[in-house]
C-alpha cells in the first residue's frame, strides 16, 4: 500500500506537470494542499465518481480556483470521467480543464470558481441547502439528507470582502456541517502577505461564531485527520481549520515563494521536485498501485446503492415526501404548475389593479409560492421595500424546515450564497435589493449566468422614480449592464401582468439566471387581447395597434409603457398612425424567430421612439441611429418621482414632440 506522502506526491506532481506543459497556471496551491487533500479525498469525503450527481453527496469546493490542478488531479485519481489527455489539455481551447474550475466542464466540479471569495460564498450557500432540505424532509429514522460541505480557501479568499458577509451569516445561521480549510502559507502573488494582510483570522472567525482549530500542521496527515474529526463532532458551529502550509512544497527552490503562486516551476525545478520528493515517474506517469489506492469508485458505489436502500425504505413509509423529494432533487416544476400559474395571470389580466411593479411581484409570490414549496427566498436587509416576504414565508433562524432567509445588508454574498444553493438543488433561490445595490453584487450576477444557473435576482426602486434618496439610489446604467451580460434575462415589467408573467418565466428557465426589475411607484395596468397575453412570454410584443401599416413605433419599458400608450393616443388624435410595443425582456425578445420579431418590429417602419428611464445608449439597436431615444444621459437629482419626470423628459409631451420631429 503507498503510503500517505506517495498519494499526496501524486498530486504534486500531476499539477506541476500540468502547469508545466501548459506554460500557465498555479502549481504551488495544489502543492501546499496535496496533503490535506488527500486526507479528505481518501478518509472522509462522501461521493461517488461513477455518479457524481449523487443527490447526498458531499459537497467539495476549492475557492482558491487559481488551484485548479488539485481539484482535476483529486477528480482524475479518484476515478471520475476525467482522463489523463484531460490534463495534458489544462488550460488549452474547448478542455474539460480550463484555467479554473468551471461548472459543467468536467464532472465533480461543484461550482465555478474564479474571483476568490465566492467559492466559500456557494459553499455556504450549499450548506444552508443541505440543512433546509434535511429539515424538510428528514423524518425519525430516515436521514436522507444527510451530507457535508467541504471547501477549500486561501488568503484571497479571506482578504475579499464577500467572504466576511457570507462567513458572518454561516456563523449566525450555525451551520455544523460546513468545514473549510484554510490554506495558510502566507504567500500572494506579491510575495509574503504580512505587508498586507496581518488579521487575526482566528479570532476573527471566532467572532462570527465559528468553531476554530488553530495550529494545524498542513503536511501532518494524522493531524489534518484529528482535525477533521473534531470538526465534524462539533455539529452547532461550521469549523475553520487553520493548516500551516508551505506553498509549493516540494520544490526545492521554490517552496514557501511566490515564484511557485502563479507561474511553471521551469523545467530544471521540475527534474529537481522529483528528485527531492523520491518520484520516480515520468511527466503524467502514475503507477498502478497509486491509481488503486486512490481509486474511489467501488467505495461511492457501496455508498450510494446504501443510501437507495435508505431511500426505498423511506419512500415506503413516507412515499408521497419520497416522491416529492425526488421531484424536486431533479428541478422539476410540479404538475399543476402550468395550469395553476396561468389561471392566475388571467385573473389578474381580467381584475385590473394599478399598483407598483414591487407589489405585483409580491402578489405573484403569494400566488406562486402556494405552489411552489422549493422557493427558498430571502432580501438584503429590504424586505419591507422589496415586498418578497409573502404570507407563507418562514425564517430559517425560526424555523429550520422554513423557506426565507434574511440575508442581512450583504447584497454580494447574498447572492453569492444563492448560486450555491442553486447548484446544491432542490430549491429555487430568489434574493432581493434596490436595484443599485446590484452593482454591489455584480460579480455574483456574472458568474450565475457563468454557470447558466436558476438563480432569481429581484430589484425594485427601479429608476429615478424611487424620487428623494436621490442619484446615490438611483438606477440609470444598471439595466444595460444586465442586458449586456450574456445569458442572463433581464425582465421590467410594465404592471400587474407583465410582473406575473416576469416570475413564471424566470421559474420555468433551467438554463440560466433572471433579474426582475421592480418600480417603487404605482404603474397603470394595460388592456391585452388573449393573444397579446400570450405573447408577453415571448419578450416583446405589440401592445397597441394601429389600423393598417404603423408609420410610428413606440417602444418602452415598465413605468413607461403607459407614457408610450398615452402619446400613441395623443398622435392617434391627430391622424397618425401609431405602434405601441413594450419589450419586458430584451433578451427573450431577441431570442425570438426573425418572422416574429419582424411582425413586432418592422424593418420597414423607420420612425421609432423608445422610452425607457435608464441609459438612453442601449436603446440604439432597436431604434437605429435615426430614431429617438427618451433615456437617461446622467445621474439623476433628489426629489419627488414625479417632478423627476419632468424633469428628465419623461412626459407624454415630450414623446410627442420626439415624434412628430421624426415624422416630418
Amino acid at each position: 500500500m503507498p503510503s500517505h506522502k506517495e498519494l499526496a506526491n501524486a498530486i504534486r506532481a500531476l499539477s506541476m506537470d500540468a502547469v508545466q506543459k501548459a506554460k500557465s497556471g498555479h502549481p504551488g496551491a495544489p502543492m501546499g494542499m496535496a496533503d490535506i487533500a488527500e486526507v479528505l479525498w481518501r478518509g472522509f469525503l462522501k461521493h461517488n465518481p461513477t455518479n457524481p450527481q449523487w443527490a447526498n453527496r458531499d459537497r467539495f469546493v476549492l475557492s482558491n480556483g487559481h488551484g485548479s490542478m488539485l481539484i482535476y488531479s483529486l477528480l482524475h485519481l479518484s476515478g471520475y470521467d476525467l482522463t489523463i489527455d484531460d490534463l495534458k489539455q489544462f488550460r488549452q481551447l474547448h478542455s474539460r480543464t480550463p484555467g479554473h474550475p468551471e461548472y459543467g466542464y468536467a464532472p465533480g466540479v461543484e461550482t465555478t470558481t474564479g474571483p476568490l471569495g465566492q467559492g466559500i460564498c456557494n459553499a455556504v450557500g450549499m450548506a444552508i441547502a443541505e440543512r433546509t432540505l434535511s429539515a424538510q424532509f428528514n423524518r425519525p429514522g430516515h436521514d436522507i439528507v444527510d451530507h457535508y460541505t467541504y471547501t477549500f480557501m486561501g488568503d484571497g479568499c479571506m482578504m475579499e470582502g464577500v467572504s466576511h458577509e457570507a462567513c458572518s451569516l454561516a456563523g449566525t445561521l450555525k451551520l455544523g456541517k460546513l468545514i473549510a480549510f484554510y490554506d495558510d502559507n502566507g504567500i500572494s502573488i506579491d510575495g509574503h502577505v504580512e505587508g498586507w494582510f496581518t488579521d487575526d483570522t482566528a479570532m476573527r472567525f471566532e467572532a462570527y461564531g465559528w468553531h476554530v482549530i488553530r495550529g494545524i500542521d498542513g503536511h501532518d496527515a494524522e493531524a489534518i485527520r484529528k482535525a477533521v474529526e473534531q470538526a465534524q463532532k462539533e455539529t452547532g458551529k461550521p469549523s475553520l481549520l487553520m493548516c500551516k502550509t508551505i506553498i509549493g512544497f516540494g520544490s526545492p527552490n521554490k517552496a514557501g515563494t511566490h515564484d511557485s503562486h502563479g507561474a511553471p516551476l521551469g523545467d530544471a525545478e521540475v527534474a529537481a521536485t522529483r528528485e527531492a520528493l523520491g518520484w520516480k515517474y515520468e511527466p503524467f506517469v502514475i503507477p498502478q498501485e497509486i491509481y488503486s489506492a486512490w481509486d474511489a469508485k467501488s467505495a461511492g458505489q457501496t455508498a450510494e446503492a446504501a443510501w437507495d436502500k435508505q431511500f426505498a425504505a423511506y419512500r415506503s413509509a413516507h412515499p408521497e415526501l419520497a416522491a416529492e423529494f425526488t421531484r424536486r432533487v431533479s428541478g422539476q416544476l410540479p404538475t399543476q404548475w402550468q395550469a395553476e400559474s396561468q389561471k392566475f395571470i388571467e385573473h389578474l389580466q381580467a381584475n385590473p389593479a394599478n399598483i407598483a411593479s414591487r407589489k405585483a411581484s409580491q402578489n405573484a409570490l403569494e400566488a406562486f409560492g402556494k405552489l411552489l414549496p422549493e422557493f427558498l427566498g430571502g432580501s438584503a436587509d429590504l424586505a419591507p421595500s422589496n415586498l418578497t416576504i409573502w404570507s407563507g414565508s418562514k425564517s430559517i433562524v425560526d424555523d429550520l424546515a422554513g423557506n426565507y432567509i434574511h440575508y442581512g445588508v450583504r447584497e454580494f454574498g447574498m447572492s453569492a450564497m444563492m448560486n450555491g444553493i442553486a447548484l446544491h438543488g432542490g430549491f429555487v433561490p430568489y434574493g432581493a435589493t434596490f436595484l443599485m445595490f446590484m452593482e454591489y453584487a455584480r460579480n455574483a450576477l456574472r458568474m450565475a449566468a457563468l454557470m447558466k444557473i436558476r438563480s432569481v435576482f429581484v430589484y425594485t426602486h427601479d429608476s429615478i422614480g424611487l424620487g428623494e434618496d436621490g442619484p446615490t439610489h438611483q438606477p440609470v446604467e444598471q439595466m444595460a449592464s444586465l442586458r449586456l451580460t450574456p445569458n442572463m434575462s433581464t425582465w421590467r415589467p410594465c404592471d400587474q401582468v407583465e410582473s406575473a408573467i416576469a416570475w413564471k418565466s424566470a421559474i420555468e428557465r433551467l438554463d440560466g439566471p433572471s433579474a426582475l426589475i421592480f418600480s417603487r411607484q404605482n404603474l397603470t395596468q394595460q388592456p391585452r387581447t388573449a393573444e397579446q397575453l400570450a405573447n408577453v412570454a415571448r419578450g416583446g410584443y405589440v401592445l397597441k395597434d394601429c389600423a393598417g401599416t404603423p408609420e410610428l413605433i413606440l417602444m418602452a419599458t415598465g413605468s413607461e409603457v403607459s407614457l408610450a400608450v398615452d402619446a400613441a393616443d395623443k398622435l392617434a388624435g391627430e391622424g397618425r398612425n401609431v405602434r405601441v410595443v413594450s419589450i419586458p425582456c430584451t433578451e427573450v425578445f431577441d431570442r425570438q424567430d426573425a418572422v416574429y420579431r419582424e411582425s413586432v418590429l418592422p424593418s420597414g417602419v423607420t420612425a421609432r421612439v423608445a422610452v425607457e428611464a435608464g441609459i438612453a445608449d442601449f436603446w440604439f439597436k432597436y431604434t437605429g441611429l435615426n430614431g429617438r431615444i427618451i433615456g437617461m444621459h446622467s445621474f439623476g437629482e433628489s426629489a419627488p418621482a414625479e417632478q423627476l419626470f419632468v424633469e428628465f423628459g419623461f412626459t407624454v409631451d415630450n414623446v410627442v414632440a420626439n415624434a412628430r420631429e421624426l415624422l416630418k
